[in-house]
């Protein structure tokens, strides 16, 4: 008769060590280097809109590295999106914590997300007052970076969408 059989133990050391392996290859990805080598892409639903239509955007970071990476980001904001310049489609200034941060990605890892921006730009005027100003008919760039330390080499993608 065979005695009891032998209990699995899921936390064996053969996790810990794919996870140290890892660890150790994500640690050879110079930063500088995962940096570049980081996918962005920027697209909107349609390429041309009415005044005044939302724009639907979706956006997606990709890790092409089959290890962990990681982009040091000086502040709270890991990533952020632009209209001709204007941060989120506004000239107001965008505070977040001075506190250092980090956009992390597992191996080939995939992030994605979709926002909607109004059509329109956020304003300010001399006196204080905020506006909502509907863009003249024209081309438009939207831009999707990582808001990594060296704002030079950050990833970031941009797509051009028409206002009629």
């Amino acid at each position: 008769m065979a005695g009891p059989r032998p209990r699995i133990d899921r936390t064996d050391r053969s996790d810990d060590s794919r996870y140290t392996t890892a660890t150790l290859l994500a640690a050879l990805v110079p930063t500088a280097l995962a940096r570049r080598l980081l996918r962005v892409s920027v697209d909107t639903d349609r390429r041309v809109y009415d005044r005044d239509d939302p724009v639907e955007i979706a956006v997606e970071f990709e890790n092409p590295l089959p290890v962990p990476i990681e982009i040091l980001t000086p502040e709270r904001r890991r990533w952020g999106w632009t209209v001709d310049g204007r941060l989120e489609g506004s000239d107001e200034n965008r505070y977040t914590r001075r506190c250092p941060s980090s956009f992390s990605f597992g191996g080939g890892e995939r992030k994605r997300t979709t926002f909607t921006w109004s059509g329109r730009f956020e304003l300010r005027r001399g006196n204080g007052y905020r506006e909502s100003v509907v863009p003249d008919p024209g081309e438009y760039e939207i831009r999707v970076f990582v808001a990594a330390r060296e704002s030079a080499f950050a990833p970031s993608d941009t797509t051009t969408i028409a206002i009629r």
